[in-house]
């Protein structure tokens, strides 16, 4: 059994929080870990990159792609003490771990304000931020060489340098349960999956609404299809986005974005036949088009009002990219809108149970990020405040009573998702051939500590 060689980790991280953490591992454990800064964010932040090991094949882990995800730095973490306590995952496997400890530390800095807890619905939703789909630093909407943003150009480099057998990249699911994506099968992952989902009781979603159209490689593990150009709403529901999760193939690579739950749905994992699959997918695709309409009438509201209010800009790109998807997402999942498009799949009851929550994901963000729109703006002339409150209150009660939402304690989330990585790298390394390169340019060059109070 590995032994922490720091305290445990029972909330998130915060930005500051995951380099002082990083910093200690190197200082305690200075010929076998090392820290580099291997890029700077938008905001100037560091984006550090933790080593342990010294052997000649590469995996890359990367936390925090998504800004309202923070699961993965205590991930990452825990990864790391792991590799240094136990030889068989570095000497012994010929490996070296290497740990973004977060790809969008602005990002997540703008989630702090939920992240150190207490734990509930109302409270992540009102205090949640994403940026939009475009600003999101795994996206390649315009291919790798268009490739605009700081995080993602340095993603990008460090895929090229270090060429991974093994890319994960540590997603988080607000509410529902844990599964895999995979761009080529890893034979053995899905019973892997099953046995720590089950020994630390996190429900497996084995219908998530993103995976819809992709072809199932076990229960709960799906294979992301090659990325190809299309509308929004197609390239979420229907195949990948251009993405850093296929740009490293051409090394060979096999990537597996790991998805860790927040707030578990035992529903989910219900792989019975519905009674009636076109009546709730009605119910689904009907209330999403009535929450939104009612979101873009506050939106309208208040717009004229908030224009001004710090960072409006960047809490109004989500928010209109939310409102855009939402009636195409509702006509795809509704039986009775025919257009030509793709029919869906059998459905069970899991399936159901996921279109259910992301429907009222897509609404609850939505007024997350509205209710932050008119605090900031410091006056509410439009009256919009009560009303999103109600909203928030009614909508994270049907969550929470209506899907039966229960809270996973960081340690476990961490636990589960750090447990699924090191089985990926364990499968994976059995086909990576040994790599003459180091992956480890300049080492010794660059500060160990980390700045974070620049």
């Amino acid at each position: 059994m590995w032994r922490c060689a720091l305290p445990p980790l029972l909330r998130y991280p915060t930005v500051d929080e995951l380099g002082a953490r990083a910093a200690a591992l190197v200082a305690r454990h200075p010929t076998d870990a090392r820290l580099r800064r291997a890029g700077t964010s938008r905001a100037g932040n560091p984006l550090w990159l933790l080593s342990v090991g010294h052997g000649s094949r590469q995996a890359l882990v990367v936390a925090g792609p998504h800004a309202n995800e923070p699961v993965g730095g205590g991930t990452v973490l825990r990864l790391a003490e792991r590799a240094l306590a136990d030889p068989g995952l570095t000497v012994g496997a010929d490996a070296t771990w290497n740990l973004l400890l977060c790809l969008d530390p602005d990002g997540l800095r703008r989630n702090e304000g939920w992240m150190r807890g207490p734990y509930s619905l109302g409270r992540y939703f009102r205090n949640f931020f994403r940026p939009g789909f475009g600003e999101q630093p795994e996206w390649l909407p315009d291919g790798a060489e268009a490739a605009a943003l700081p995080e993602t150009r340095t993603l990008l480099a460090l895929q090229d340098e270090l060429r991974p057998f093994l890319q994960c990249s540590l997603h988080g699911v607000d509410v529902g349960g844990g599964f895999v994506e995979l761009t080529r099968d890893l034979p053995g992952l899905a019973r892997r999956v099953a046995h720590t989902a089950a020994r630390l009781r996190i429900p497996r979603e084995l219908g998530p609404y993103d995976t819809l159209y992709w072809p199932c490689l076990g229960p709960a593990v799906y294979r992301i299809p090659p990325p190809r150009r299309g509308d929004l709403a197609a390239a979420i529901t229907e195949a990948a986005v251009e993405s850093t999760w296929y740009h490293p193939l051409r090394h060979g690579t096999v990537t597996a974005v790991v998805e860790s739950p927040m707030w578990g749905v035992a529903a989910v994992e219900d792989g019975s036949t519905p009674a009636d699959a076109a009546a709730v997918l009605r119910t689904v695709s009907h209330t999403l088009r009535r929450d939104a309409r009612l979101l873009e009438g506050v939106l309208a509201r208040i717009r004229p009002h908030v224009s001004a209010a710090p960072d409006a800009e960047r809490l109004l790109a989500p928010v209109e990219d939310y409102l855009l998807v939402c009636p195409g997402l509702a006509d795809a999942w509704d039986p009775d809108v025919t257009d030509g498009g793709h029919p869906m799949p059998p459905l069970s009851n899991g399936h159901l149970a996921a279109l259910r929550i992301a429907g009222r994901r897509l609404a609850l963000r939505t007024a997350g990020l509205l209710h932050q729109l008119v605090i900031r703006s410091g006056a509410d002339p439009a009256g919009a405040l009560p009303e999103l409150d109600r909203l928030i209150d009614l909508w994270c009660a049907d969550y929470r009573d209506g899907c039966g939402a229960r809270w996973i304690p960081v340690p476990r989330q961490t636990e589960y998702q750090s447990r699924v990585v090191l089985a990926a790298f364990e499968l994976a390394a059995r086909e990576a051939p040994a790599c003459s390169r180091s992956g480890e340019p300049g080492w010794g060059s660059e500060p160990a500590v980390p700045m974070h109070r620049e």
